[in-house]
């Protein structure tokens, strides 16, 4: 488990999966973990279920494979909640909170958004005060004697990386729904050298075909999908 590639933010782009897993496959990786949100905003969720079941070892839930396995009668939510068979359901169901791996001596771990939920959104310029909560423990990562000294996370599909006095804290971006360039995003941790590097990784994928699929499948919200998969720009950055 020497070289690890780290994915997050699927969102039913198998377009960019499937790029992003021919990647993967040329650069001598040992296993693949998964930050959370497999389905949502993009066309085939169940599709990007298969694959990650075939091609990653560890995954873990994010806020789009929780709150899609909720009732609704919102008909947004609905078209995507129809696409995905009783087999997608019982395995988000399944999935952990987070991954607590040892590598060279330090305790990594990888989670979707924060150490306390799923749906607790840390961006890059809040106060170094909540950046460094992401190394904190909670009932949901459990309790333990080491705190970890590398966090990975997803959820914002912006990729970077802050390093502070007690560990380093990385985004790795998004592979399906990326929101800072169009490329997909993920990134590698090698300890192969006796200590632990993280190297970021872009790939770039038919956007416009991707695009086209979801307008085959009549997806709501094409507009703005289209949006931010051609030109990531977010659907919500007008709101307040």
């Amino acid at each position: 488990m020497s070289r690890i590639a780290i994915i997050s933010d699927i969102h039913g782009n198998k377009t960019a999966l499937e790029a992003v897993l021919k990647d993967i496959d040329q650069r001598s990786v040992n296993q693949i973990f998964c930050l959370g949100d497999l389905v949502g905003k993009g066309p085939q969720g169940s599709e990007c279920i298969r694959l990650v079941r075939e091609n990653c070892h560890r995954v873990v839930r994010g806020n789009w494979d929780v709150f899609i396995q909720n009732d609704t009668d919102n008909e947004f939510l609905l078209w995507y909640k129809d696409r995905l068979t009783e087999e997608d359901y019982v395995y988000l169901k399944e999935l952990p909170f987070c991954i607590d791996v040892e590598m060279n001596g330090q305790l990594i771990r990888g989670i979707h958004a924060s150490p306390r939920s799923e749906f607790e959104r840390i961006l890059p310029w809040h106060p170094v005060e909540k950046c460094l909560s992401m190394f904190e423990h909670s009932e949901l990562t459990g309790f333990r004697e080491k705190t970890p000294e590398i966090v990975f996370y997803g959820d914002i599909h912006t990729s970077f990386l802050h390093t502070y006095p007690s560990g380093m804290l990385c985004n790795v971006g998004s592979v399906g729904n990326s929101l800072d360039l169009t490329d997909a995003s993920y990134v590698i941790l090698d300890g192969n050298h006796g200590s632990n590097s993280i190297e970021f990784v872009r790939v770039n994928y038919d956007r416009k075909a991707e695009v086209g699929i979801a307008e085959d499948l009549g997806m709501p919200g094409l507009q703005e999908y289209r949006n931010e998969i051609m030109h990531a720009t977010y659907r919500h950055a007008n709101k307040k």
